[in-house]
């Protein structure tokens, strides 16, 4: 990879209402919405024509057929828009081997190095562009930056059928004026607080300090100050050689308050980590996946220092992460961890020796166990809930692995393409 990496995020305009209105033209012109049905169904896509009438993705059905009742509802047809995604995710492909899906309808592509294939990075962009919508007549929009944050907040800035760019050596100048809700996980709460101290834009916020922004927000303060500088490192990691497994719950009555949450959090990192052990894997990469009562999803992620299949170093990761969301004042439906970035485990540390089996995953000041022993107990302790059911010696802080939960799922997937 580059030095200098050159990110483009694309993103496909309004995917599965745009796919639905091309095989059926009569539909063009109209308020579309693709929703899934349910008691707590919500809008897959909207039309840009029922965007204007305030519907958009992850609202209730309910709400959006009350802001627009003469919208067309249309059931979502996965496969067509699965079938329509490889075609799009092949052309990308195309121009670079840096490809890292976040959904099926939009990725992070660097293009680092390609520029003697392609040219400079907006004709490799307008050359992705027309080639998506040669061939699948589907626009997309596209944002280019040297940050991976930058380039996903540039593409959202001219949909549909956009192209920004955010030339290197004008990413603070770009950031200065743009409203503080531009920044992931500055959510209404943290809004609120910010605007009472004068904060409106980027600018401002960055004009508070690093020691001001930790002391009012804690982790989530340091977050907003290393984006409200246009620092972003993470790597474009591209999913041919990665692969992901995750833990997430949907929950019929919302979660509130942190301690809740880290609960619900220690139930998913105690199955992602039998999952790991039963695979022979460790993973180095782990994320957090939070979506609030309002369906505004927030995604971390961080590097451990080394690979671990230990539920207790996932947890604790995991709650590292949360610590960076804002979760004060807010309710939320969904939780998730996932791990990637694997490596095969090394079955020297599974040697046998006396373990402490009731130890229990989290956040602890004794003194730390080696590696081989953390593996071993992870080892044991996956053995006899895979041999007895899941809840053997579940931890008991987290309550059952169920709990409230309406969409609990554990994934392993060779080369899956997360929805962030």
């Amino acid at each position: 990879m580059s030095a200098q990496p050159t990110i483009l995020h694309v993103d496909m305009d309004a995917f599965f209402a745009s796919v639905e209105i091309r095989d059926r033209p009569e539909l063009r012109g109209q308020p579309v919405l693709v929703a899934g049905g349910g008691r707590r169904g919500v809008i897959c896509a909207a039309s840009y024509e029922a965007r204007r009438f305030g519907c958009r993705s992850a609202q209730p059905t309910g709400q959006a057929l009350r802001l627009c009742p003469h919208a067309v509802v249309i059931a979502p047809r996965h496969d067509a828009y699965t079938e329509v995604s490889r075609q799009v995710f092949a052309i990308f492909e195309r121009f670079t081997p840096l490809v890292e899906g976040l959904s099926i309808d939009e990725a992070f592509l660097d293009l680092g190095g390609t520029e003697r294939l392609w040219g400079p990075p907006r004709a490799a962009a307008e050359a992705i562009r027309a080639a998506v919508h040669a061939e699948t007549r589907l626009t997309c929009s596209v944002g280019i930056s040297r940050v991976k944050f930058l380039a996903k907040i540039a593409s959202g800035m001219n949909k549909p059928n956009g192209l920004t760019e955010i030339p290197a050596g004008s990413e603070l100048e770009f950031l200065t004026t743009l409203p503080i809700a531009a920044l992931w996980g500055v959510g209404p709460r943290t809004q609120e607080k910010l605007e009472r101290r004068g904060v409106h834009s980027v600018g401002d916020l960055r004009s508070l300090g690093e020691a001001e922004l930790q002391r009012h927000f804690g982790a989530h303060g340091l977050h907003l100050h290393r984006l409200s500088h246009a620092i972003d490192e993470r790597a474009v990691i591209p999913d041919r050689a990665a692969k992901s497994i995750s833990s997430e719950d949907t929950y019929a009555d919302d979660l509130v308050g942190v301690p809740e949450l880290r609960r619900r959090l220690l139930a998913q990192a105690t199955r992602v980590a039998d999952r790991l052990v039963a695979e022979a894997l460790r993973a180095r990469v782990v994320h957090l996946k939070i979506r609030d009562r309002h369906f505004i999803t927030e995604t971390r992620q961080c590097t451990l220092s080394r690979p671990s299949d230990s539920a207790r170093e996932l947890y604790d990761a995991a709650c590292r992460l949360l610590d960076a969301v804002e979760t004060d004042g807010r309710s939320f439906r969904l939780t998730g961890i996932g791990v990637a970035d694997f490596s095969p485990r090394d079955a020297t540390t599974t040697t046998p020796q006396q373990l402490d089996l009731l130890a229990t995953p989290g956040p602890t000041t004794a003194p730390a166990k080696s590696a081989a022993q953390n593996a071993a107990i992870q080892a044991a302790l996956s053995a006899i809930r895979e041999r007895h059911g899941h809840q053997a010696l579940f931890p008991a802080d987290a309550g059952h692995q169920r709990g409230n939960a309406t969409g609990a799922s554990t994934h392993h997937h060779p080369n899956q393409r997360r929805r962030g």
